[in-house]
């Protein structure tokens, strides 16, 4: 990968790690808010019914935070690619990963085929 193109990548990963890190301040904060919103209450989940809906929005809001997590984890493994000289390369196979999948997908590990295969 010539300079030009890594310093492109770049930009894109740490882009994307500025703005995951954003959303996952923005999801904290949603958390802390509806965790104390609930904590002044004598709430029964389940017989109470806007407990069931700070349940649902207490667990929609942890998902949120868990997948914003595990995406900034990828873009930092990214990163650490590019560093590494292993950038572009599949994990599973050690095929170049498409330019057009890259793109899709900067932080992407895996070449189509393997993806097809490991995430099933």
């Amino acid at each position: 990968m010539d300079v030009t193109r890594m310093t492109q990548v770049r930009t894109t990963l740490e882009a994307r790690r500025r703005a995951l890190s954003v959303r996952i301040a923005a999801i904290t904060g949603d958390l802390s808010s509806i965790v104390a919103a609930s904590a002044d209450t004598n709430a029964d989940d389940e017989h109470d019914p806007e407990g069931a809906t700070i349940a649902f929005e207490r667990a929609q809001t942890l998902a949120l935070l868990a997948q914003a997590r595990l995406s900034l984890a990828e873009v930092i493994a990214a990163v650490e690619r590019l560093d590494a000289g292993s950038y572009g390369r599949c994990e599973e196979c050690g095929a170049t990963i498409s330019s057009e999948r890259l793109a899709a997908r900067p932080a992407t590990r895996h070449c189509v085929a393997c993806a097809a295969t490991v995430h099933r």
